[in-house]
């Protein structure tokens, strides 16, 4: 069977030459004489890997310093909690920012620590938009304010960053990070899933100011979410997801040779702008996110009814097209197109569209 245009959510399609380059080395890894599955996480080896890996998102994502970056297991949804626990005490004010579904999930584990305080939310409009958050809806002794930066289910995306003056800001961009320009610096922690737009599932990348790990953690609080413990140990407290590190180490090197994260960005923005302009153009499609909050990452769009939905569905499968039905919560249709999408895979479902609408079903 022949590749497909895999518009999954994730776990997303991965760049071919990543795919090929790990090919090569799944079964013997230069110099190790063994597949990285199978190496030991103290080996040279791995070591090197690992180290690369690291520096190689360093510099992509410019990030100075005074930040540490963890490899850590459990994905992103094991950050909701770990945020908290390391970030604040036991019912401390947090404030958090509902966009979509996973940010409440993200506020739901925050009220298992903290006095956590949804302090605006689109939810009453379907999370068509990204309400705005000014100075004055932050609670100013608030531990942190915790925003998820795209949206995947919505579509939305924080396009501008909230000023949140000394209260530090955490974001979860899982599902832009390495396709969007972000400012490190804005931020006290950034997390990510990898599954998305790095490689395969099974790690987040925790990226954390300094500073923030002196904050004191309960001791109640589990070996394998404390961040400092984990920055103490260059993320090898216990085995690491090694293969999972070395995927990502090789999308990140993908990137550099692309031209890094601007030339990424722009190349998805101009693969977004062609199937919002194949939308905006339709009669029969429609997009309901608001304009300026546009996620070039994951694009929603429905169709009038049901069946219509589904014989459109059929009809991209049939032309190998995958994995754009929405999520479950929501329906309609949800093309996710990452870096490793290639323009090919946007023009093809852009046509896909426009024979649908003129009723060229197949």
């Amino acid at each position: 069977m022949e590749r497909v245009f895999n518009f999954s959510a994730g776990p997303s399609q991965l760049p071919l030459e990543v795919l090929e380059q790990a090919q090569q080395d799944l079964l013997c890894y230069p110099g190790a004489g063994c597949s990285v599955m199978e190496m030991s996480h103290r080996s040279g080896s791995f070591e090197e890997i690992i180290h690369n890996t690291e520096a190689t998102l360093r510099r992509l994502m410019d990030i100075p310093e005074d930040y540490a970056v963890l490899f850590m297991q459990g994905g992103a949804s094991l950050q909701f909690s770990a945020v908290a626990m390391n970030l604040a005490k036991q019912g401390q004010t947090t404030n958090y920012a509902i966009t979509g579904q996973f940010a409440g999930k993200a506020l739901e584990e925050g009220k298992r620590w903290t006095n956590a305080k949804a302090i605006t939310s689109s939810k009453a409009d379907t999370f068509s938009y990204i309400p705005k958050i000014t100075p004055a809806l932050i609670d100013p002794d608030a531990a942190y304010l915790h925003i998820t930066g795209n949206n995947t289910i919505f579509g939305t995306c924080y396009n501008t960053l909230p000023d949140t003056g000394d209260v530090p800001l955490v974001a979860d961009w899982s599902s832009a990070i390495l396709g969007k320009q972000i400012d490190v610096k804005r931020h006290g922690i950034i997390y990510a899933g990898v599954q998305k737009n790095m490689g395969p599932a099974g790690m987040a990348v925790v990226i954390i100011r300094k500073d923030l790990l002196k904050r004191e953690v309960d001791p109640i609080v589990p070996a394998m979410m404390r961040y400092k413990l984990m920055a103490d140990n260059g993320s090898m407290y216990n085995t690491p997801p090694c293969f999972t590190i070395y995927m990502t180490g090789l999308v990140g090197q993908w990137v550099e040779k692309q031209g890094g994260i601007a030339a990424m960005e722009q190349r998805n923005a101009e693969k977004a702008g062609i199937l919002y302009d194949t939308i905006e153009q339709s009669q029969l499609f429609h997009n309901p996110v608001a304009k300026e909050d546009r996620s070039i990452m994951n694009e929603t769009f429905t169709l009038p009814t049901e069946e219509e939905t589904k014989a459109f569905l059929k009809m991209a499968e049939g032309r190998g097209m995958i994995n754009l039905k929405g999520h479950r919560s929501v329906g309609g249709c949800r093309a996710s197109i990452y870096n490793g999408m290639p323009k090919e895979g946007i023009e093809a479902l852009a046509q896909c569209m426009k024979d649908f609408e003129n009723g060229l079903r197949k």
